[in-house]
């Protein structure tokens, strides 16, 4: 039967293909809007580390004004990065797997004179467990260990492209690399990495590349550098004092942690209180306890990574589809009822009123399915011109998921723009039109 209706609904497209491909239209450009959308939307929403999101937790506490909360407008929030003094602290603890705070800088690489000039780059002061922390790949030799931290030793990841430009696409583990006025061995070159969004540290560009260079994080004493993102202070500090200024009440670093375990997270949170309590003792930290672990997850709501703009533009081309499917309703009565007398013939040799509902709402189905086909490659067209638009600030491309509710949303709006025009064909009186034949 569903073979039948398939054939009765090409027959029915093909006898109207003027109007047939109007509609198809109408649908696949509702389709190319909304999925363009939609998947803009869902990229931006995606878990950028599914296989541990729910493991690595952003840390915060609340080391800031006692008089003032950090953000007026939602004061129960603490500060969302901290202190050098209090990142110090914290890489006390055993408890975690992994952890370690980290900040961008900007530094600049001295290459061999014969390839160019020094040039500045944005580099990662870390922990070697930032590697761990986050399964970033490695095309040659690995991170450094906590000796090196503690060292700290001279020593340097690349990206993909610093290695390139360096020392082309060879293996340059174990090569020096002039960075500011220091020489530091090559211990690793990463494959290309980049998440989206970079929830390792949203406050410098959520959906920006990640750093060129790392370097282990107590470099920061031999370059004096400071953070080439946000640094927000609430107390006065000696700019011109750079021990003063890693003594200061600045908050400045991204502090990540791996609990694998809730036990883990538990003890975790009692030495997080634990800590606090000391700090408070000393006459720090005098607002009241506010610590909290976040999810990969929870904290890129907690960011609102996803731009409010993107869930708008999500929901307005939705309605678009609604709106082109309610638009082929009256298209679709007139090409239904100018077929009333032949649907009246089959009425009266026996055809159920269901019948005749199914026959006429698979051909909207199908009309629905083509139009499905025409708006994907819109969207594919869309996304293009999105990725070029936006070049470099994420990938933004149709999978499997998006493909199901392409043609999900389409068939809706079939079922939208079909069903009372098929309900209305149905019900007519077949009498009246074999009367007049």
């Amino acid at each position: 039967m569903l073979t039948y209706h398939l054939r009765m609904a090409f027959k029915s497209l093909r006898r109207t293909p003027i109007l047939s491909a109007l509609m198809i239209g109408a649908i696949g450009l509702g389709i190319g809007v909304s999925t363009t959308f939609v998947t803009g939307h869902y990229v931006l929403s995606l878990d950028p580390i599914p296989h541990k999101s729910s493991v690595l937790h952003y840390v915060e506490i609340d080391s800031w004004d006692p008089n003032r909360p950090w953000n007026d407008s939602e004061p129960d929030k603490p500060p969302i990065q901290i202190t050098y003094r209090d990142m110090v602290g914290l890489m006390r603890s055993d408890i975690p797997t992994y952890q370690g705070g980290s900040f961008k800088a900007s530094l600049y690489i001295h290459p061999d004179p014969k390839i160019g000039r020094p040039y500045k780059v944005d580099a990662r002061m870390c922990f070697g467990d930032f590697f761990r922390l986050f399964d970033v790949p490695f095309e040659y030799g690995g991170g450094w260990d906590e000796r090196s931290d503690r060292g700290p030793e001279p020593v340097v990841v690349l990206d993909q492209k610093t290695n390139q430009k360096l020392f082309g696409a060879q293996n340059s583990v174990g090569n020096l690399v002039r960075i500011e006025d220091r020489d530091f061995k090559v211990v690793g070159v990463l494959k290309p990495w980049r998440p989206l969004p970079k929830f390792y540290d949203t406050h410098n560009g959520a959906f920006d590349e990640p750093e060129s260079v790392y370097l282990p994080f107590e470099f920061v004493r031999f370059f004096m550098v400071r953070s080439a993102g946000n640094t927000s202070c609430w107390k006065s500090v000696d700019w011109d004092d750079f021990l003063a200024y890693l003594d200061s009440e600045c908050i400045w670093i991204q502090f990540w942690v791996q609990l694998d375990t809730p036990a883990q997270k538990q003890a975790y949170n009692d030495f997080l209180k634990s800590y606090v309590d000391q700090q408070k003792a000393i006459g720090r930290m005098q607002r009241p306890m506010n610590n909290r672990l976040l999810s990969v997850m929870e904290w890129l709501e907690d960011q609102e990574v996803v731009p409010e703009e993107a869930t708008s533009l999500a929901i307005i081309s939705i309605l678009f589809l609604v709106i082109c499917a309610l638009n082929l309703i009256g298209i679709l009565l007139g090409k239904f009822f100018a077929r009333a007398p032949e649907v009246s013939v089959r009425r009266a040799m026996g055809a159920s009123r269901a019948s005749v509902f199914l026959q006429h709402l698979i051909e909207c189905e199908v009309i629905a399915l083509l139009g499905a086909a025409l708006g994907i490659l819109l969207a594919m067209l869309g996304l293009e011109a999105v990725n070029r638009l936006f070049k470099g600030m994420s990938d933004f491309h149709l999978d499997g998921n998006m493909l199901a509710v392409s043609v999900l949303m389409a068939l809706v709006a079939g079922l939208i723009s079909g069903f009372y025009p098929a309900w209305r064909i149905c019900s007519i009186a077949p009498a009246v039109y074999l009367r007049e034949q």
